[in-house]
């Protein structure tokens, strides 16, 4: 039993949407104990001023990790790995032990450098830090401890990098499950043993466990790193050359939310929590589809490029693209329909008021216009890092980032000062009765800012490889109608089951939305079948084939080109 449980883990998945589908199934795993976390915050604390201090302590170690662990993110390394594990003697032993020696005493240093200066930097960040010495307090202490979490998953990285390369999906899914088991682990445990500081306590943790599970792995295949200080100048120069343009992306998406959650704790006590709330919740489509998608053609798209085969990158980019669609667009429509369901099942027990829960099904409407947007951003994004080109996303990032950052401000100034404004987004989403709809302003800003980004990569990209929209327009229609008509039956659905259950019970609330959702999703895979759609197809046959047994069942792309 345990021989079938190791091979399990260090099976070598290949097909494409048999990789995805895995790193979904993880996902999806790691979402619901994501959402078991967010309601026991949610019941335990509410929307107010101690958990806008919580999210808030993840911004300056998030930054961190960007910026130092970006020289061993898979989208980076990868390229490299393959590289040394196919020429290299060693299989690319002494690259990793210089990648690691060098990465571990960079972040170290600068997490170092950051734990003196975080109270200068939580007053600089955090217009509420001026007023609540509270807020102020809170931030700064989980804050400092929150600085070990870089450096824990900026070694899970490297070791995820190992992984990816040797296509060992599994162990590298199972990984952000642990990491949110760990902060369960603090809430539920250290949270009454140590007071505030258990809930960043139980951060580490689940970055300790995230890194942990690798290791077994990356020690098998030989590649488990040992600290030296014979680092390989000339390589660490072209990956972080490489890398730069990339951290530099990933900075500007981290500044912006930065700036974004600035801006939310000038509106308002709570407004922090509900805009991070609603952004966890409309992240679980994305996490199952958009990025499992894009991490499991990554491997893939490097090796399609490095053998000059621009036909089938651009097929294998479009075929991830058209599933990313098929998946993301009817999980928008049902999320913005049911959004008040999702958001009192998962979030509205103990200290989460309904005016909490109302606000966060607002904001997570919001986001939901943009959950099929990042999706493909992210994979559009890889395919460029697939290529050797990262200055193009970093362009396309910075302009759309300060697009939103300017979104941002203006959208809240326009709450504020225009009534006409307000009342119409306060209408649209039903909240008019409702204190704090200002921090809507922040959801929206975000979800608009993603679309022009989306536009632009789009546009560059098929300039560059060839046109995406001629090679998934038919698929995009086919899942934009379905997920409209999903849509209208799914809130048919709502007022057909308005008066058969208790609304004022979690489960009638739950079963209303779930039957709801059920019938949405019927008639959306009832209007695909009869437009013969090629999606559904494909996942019927992965599913069918038992993808967690039987060996690959889709062929990959860079043994055929047609796929």
């Amino acid at each position: 039993m345990v021989k079938r449980l190791l091979s399990f883990f260090h099976k070598d998945v290949r097909g494409l949407h048999e990789a995805a589908y895995l790193l979904g199934a993880f996902a999806l795993l790691s979402q619901a104990l994501a959402l078991l976390r967010d309601r026991l915050f949610a019941s335990s604390f509410g929307a107010g001023e101690l958990l806008d201090a919580y999210f808030a302590a993840f911004r300056i170690p998030d930054l961190i990790l960007v910026g130092a662990a970006s020289m061993v993110s898979a989208s980076i390394l990868i390229p490299f790995l393959v590289e040394k594990m196919e020429k290299e003697e060693d299989g690319g032993r002494r690259f990793v032990d210089s990648v690691f020696s060098a990465f571990f005493s960079s972040i170290a240093a600068v997490s170092l450098f950051a734990f003196f200066l975080t109270p200068f930097l939580v007053r600089a960040f955090f217009p509420a830090a001026l007023v609540s010495e509270e807020f102020f307090n809170t931030t700064v202490a989980l804050t400092k401890i929150m600085l070990l979490q870089p450096i824990f998953l900026g070694i899970s990285n490297l070791f995820g990098s190992i992984v990816q390369a040797r296509r060992r999906f599994f162990v590298y899914a199972i990984s952000p499950l642990l990491y949110n088991l760990g902060i369960i682990v603090g809430i539920v445990f250290l949270y009454p043993l140590f007071g505030i500081s258990g809930l960043a306590w139980g951060v580490v943790f689940g970055a300790a466990l995230h890194m942990a599970v690798q290791i077994p792995v990356v020690a098998r295949v030989g590649l488990f790193p040992r600290f030296s200080f014979s680092w390989r100048f000339s390589e660490l120069r072209g990956i972080v050359a490489a890398s730069l343009p990339r951290t530099m992306a990933l900075g500007v998406s981290n500044v912006v939310t930065l700036v974004l959650l600035s801006i939310a704790s000038s509106v308002g006590a709570g407004s922090i929590a509900i805009f991070t709330l609603a952004w966890n919740l409309q992240s679980v489509p994305l996490s199952i589809v958009g990025v499992s998608y894009s991490l499991a053609a990554f491997p893939t798209l490097v090796r399609l490029f490095s053998k000059s085969s621009n036909g089938a990158f651009l097929e294998a980019v479009s075929t991830s693209l058209k599933h990313i669609a098929f998946w993301s667009l009817p999980a928008m429509a049902l999320f913005i329909v049911l959004r008040a369901q999702i958001v009192r099942v998962v979030l509205g027990a103990g200290a989460f008021s309904w005016t909490d829960t109302r606000l966060t099904a607002a904001a997570l409407a919001l986001f939901a216009l943009s959950v099929a947007a990042q999706g493909i951003i992210l994979l559009l994004v890889r395919a460029y890092y697939a290529s050797g080109e990262t200055s193009r996303p970093l362009l396309v990032n910075v302009f759309s980032g300060a697009l939103t950052v300017a979104l941002g401000y203006w959208l809240a100034a326009w709450f504020s000062h225009s009534s006409a404004f307000r009342f119409f987004i306060e209408a649209l989403l039903r909240v008019t009765d409702v204190a704090g709809t200002g921090a809507l302003a922040l959801p929206l800003a975000y979800s608009l800012g993603a679309l022009v980004n989306l536009a632009l990569l789009w546009r560059l990209f098929s300039k560059r490889y060839g046109s995406l929209w001629r090679a998934s327009r038919r698929t995009i229609f086919e899942s934009m109608g379905s997920s409209v008509i999903a849509g209208a039956v799914a809130y048919a659905g709502l007022n057909l089951f308005d008066n058969v259950f208790d609304l004022g019970s979690v489960f009638g609330v739950l079963m209303q939305g779930l039957l709801a959702g059920a019938l949405g999703v019927a008639a959306w895979a009832a209007v695909l079948y009869v437009l013969k759609s090629r999606e559904l197809s494909d996942a019927w046959a992965t599913v069918h084939h038992k993808i967690w047994r039987a060996r690959p069942i889709a062929p990959d792309p860079a043994e055929n080109p047609t796929l």
